[in-house]
């Protein structure tokens, strides 16, 4: 155990310069090979399969993943298992990237022979460029690191964050040569709150027709509790009634009525005296992510907001909650 006076941020410190002073010339050690690279991938007609083993295998696992949620369909396959019928899942046309810090794996050692007869390419992620693998692949990407951040240049630290990195790289060059949207993104991941924040409108989850708190101008207080109340939704809003449309006016939230207490007593006040008029709204279109960026404004941060049309028609109202919750 070391000495109380002993400043563990020392060794913090010294991993953050390490890994950064590896990943700043890693930057520069791809700078040969790196177009050709993605130009490659982007040839293909097959998918991409990115292995290796330990840690390098990890990694491996994460660029796949990031890949085949970007539009660059990818799978992982784990290079031990590959020698034992995993193979099958790679086809002519694939691309092939191995991880390895070592460039002398011997679980990709063996399957090159298979790759080459199968008819995919090859890429390697490499720290060290000059084995015999690495000079029969088809591409390499150097991810040299002088020495890894671990304080016995033992435990792969340095060359795992540079193998992550220039995989990161690669996924974001493919976004946006592949003209890759957040709309596409958000396809690929409905289930998570930010593909529901991107695929689903203010339209999709706004309260409307019978489910709509909705009170007159000259309406009292009194009466705005009361409906303020039966709907629960910690706002009603205030609207007139022109040619059968609810021409918004204001809002009055829960809050407008405690502070409106604070220093009145009356319940006889007009709704018309105590909402906010021109309130911050959405229109129906807006993606969920846009609604929750404007309610989250830290200049004006809201709970609630009305939902109108180009009209100033008042459609609907959505929560916070009901974003954060579809």
């Amino acid at each position: 155990m070391q000495s109380p006076i002993y400043s563990y941020l020392k060794s913090a410190n010294q991993v953050f310069d390490l890994e950064i002073e590896a990943l700043q010339k890693a930057k520069k050690q791809i700078a040969t090979t790196f177009d050709k690279a993605v130009e490659l991938i982007l040839s293909s007609k097959g998918k991409i399969v990115i292995t290796g083993v330990g840690k390098s295998g990890i990694i491996a696992h994460k660029i796949s993943a990031t890949l085949a949620s970007t539009g660059t369909p990818s799978v992982f396959l784990n290079a031990s298992e590959a020698l034992h019928g995993d193979l099958g899942m790679v086809s002519k046309g694939d691309i092939v990237i191995m991880l390895s810090k070592s460039g002398t794996t011997i679980e990709l050692v063996k399957m090159l022979p298979t790759l080459k007869k199968v008819g995919a390419k090859t890429i390697g992620i490499f720290s060290n460029i000059e084995t015999r693998l690495a000079q029969n692949l088809d591409l390499l990407l150097n991810a040299t690191v002088e020495r890894e951040a671990c304080p016995l240049n033992l435990a792969p630290m340095s060359s795992t964050t540079v193998s992550l990195v220039i995989g990161d790289a690669l996924a974001a060059a493919l976004i946006e040569a592949r003209n890759f949207k957040d709309t596409d993104f958000a396809i690929f991941h409905p289930a998570g709150q930010l593909g529901r924040n991107l695929l689903l409108t203010a339209a999709d989850v706004m309260h409307n027709k019978e489910n709509l708190p909705i009170v007159l101008p000259q309406n009292s207080l009194k009466e705005v509790v009361i409906v303020m109340t039966k709907y629960n939704l910690g706002a009603v809003c205030v609207c007139s009634m022109k040619e059968n449309k609810n021409k918004l006016e204001g809002i009055i939230t829960d809050g407008d009525v405690r502070r409106f207490l604070t220093h009145s007593d009356t319940l006889t006040a007009k709704a018309s005296e105590i909402m906010t008029k021109k309130p911050i709204s959405l229109n129906p279109a807006m993606r969920l992510s846009e609604a929750l960026n404007i309610m989250e404004n830290k200049n004006h941060q809201i709970y609630v907001a009305p939902v109108i049309d180009k009209e100033n028609n008042c459609l609907g109202i959505v929560r916070m909650h009901d974003i954060l919750s579809y």
